[in-house]
């Protein structure tokens, strides 16, 4: 079983980045999928789910409006688009897959939003 993230970076205070998550050794498709992130000194908090057919989202509040997941059920990836980014974005960003079948963490990617 396999989470491979990517896509996160050094990015300007409202700027995009678009995080991936490429899944393999399970069956994606019966997965929902989880964005968590975990700033220096925090909790790990989550910040928004897809389910496993891709026809129900939740965000946090605090990037509500600003973020977008959305899933590859063909390509065994889940997507999250950040928008509009600030300080208070970064973070480890870490997907997560579950289901009665499993509990499955990828290994995080780094977020920076700096100036």
């Amino acid at each position: 079983v396999q989470l491979v993230e990517s896509g996160g970076g050094l990015v300007q205070p409202g700027g995009s980045l678009r995080l991936s998550c490429a899944a393999s050794g399970f069956a994606f498709s019966s997965f929902a999928m989880k964005w968590y992130r975990q700033a220096p000194g925090k909790e790990r908090e989550l910040v928004a789910f897809i389910s496993s057919g891709g026809g129900t989202t939740t965000y946090a509040d605090s990037v509500k409006g600003r973020f977008t997941i959305n899933r590859d059920n063909a390509r065994n990836t889940v997507y999250l688009q950040m928008n509009s980014l600030k300080a208070e974005d970064t973070a480890v960003y870490y997907c997560n897959a579950v289901s009665r079948m499993g509990n499955y963490w990828g290994q995080g990617t780094q977020v920076t939003v700096s100036s």
